[in-house]
């Protein structure tokens, strides 16, 4: 549940991202004082959620949370905490959370150091950055969330590991095929046969050695 928490705040930063283009542009455009205004709160909410959502992601990679397909696909459980942490970001999409988080934070940057600037240049500053985050954070969300869990499958990595197998990237993969068989026939989301057939997966990959 903690990890859907993510993908929500994720939601959330993004809509948010949206009012703070909207009333930057729309309030400077039509000279809305008050439209204006609004810019700022809406970056500083943006900055909350989306750190939120790295918050949640760092703390899945903390816990060891392989039900996760990106955890699972670039993490272990021998990984020192420092390791596990920098692995948040060591791959494409929790790379470009960090990114998102980066441009949130030099919006509030810019919403806090350009009050001494005529207010309309300021509201389209920031009515522009917020349109470069909706870009960023509508991209991750549709197709690159690193939030996405290995479910609905009846195992999980832990189920793995007493296989004896190792989380890496083969052991992402090994739960993302189990993934597969399972949407393919819901019948065949039983413990004991996905089990079997991660057993079947990693002697393939013994063979293949």
């Amino acid at each position: 549940m903690v990890v859907e928490l993510g993908l929500f705040a994720l939601v959330i930063s993004c809509l948010l991202a949206t009012l703070q283009a909207f009333f930057g542009l729309a309030g400077a455009h039509y000279g809305n004082r008050r439209w204006m205004a609004a810019a700022r709160p809406a970056v500083t909410g943006q900055w909350v959620f989306i750190a939120l959502s790295f918050a949640v992601l760092s703390w899945a990679f903390y816990k060891n949370d392989f039900s996760v397909l990106y955890v699972a696909s670039n993490s272990n459980s021998e990984l020192p905490t420092f390791y596990r942490f920098t692995a948040v970001w060591g791959a494409h999409e929790g790379s470009l959370l960090l990114w998102a988080l980066a441009l949130s934070t030099w919006s509030v940057a810019v919403g806090i150091w350009s009050r001494d600037l005529p207010e309309t240049y300021a509201a389209r500053v920031l009515g522009v950055l917020g349109f470069v985050s909706i870009g960023f954070q509508l991209f991750i969300l549709l197709t690159s969330s690193p939030f996405e869990r290995l479910l609905p499958a009846a195992v999980d990595g832990r189920d793995l590991i007493g296989l004896g197998l190792r989380p890496g990237p083969r052991f992402g993969e090994i739960l993302g095929a189990l993934l597969e068989w399972v949407l393919e026939d819901p019948s065949r989301n039983r413990r004991e046969l996905l089990l079997e057939r991660a057993s079947r997966l990693a002697g393939e990959e013994g063979g293949d050695g």
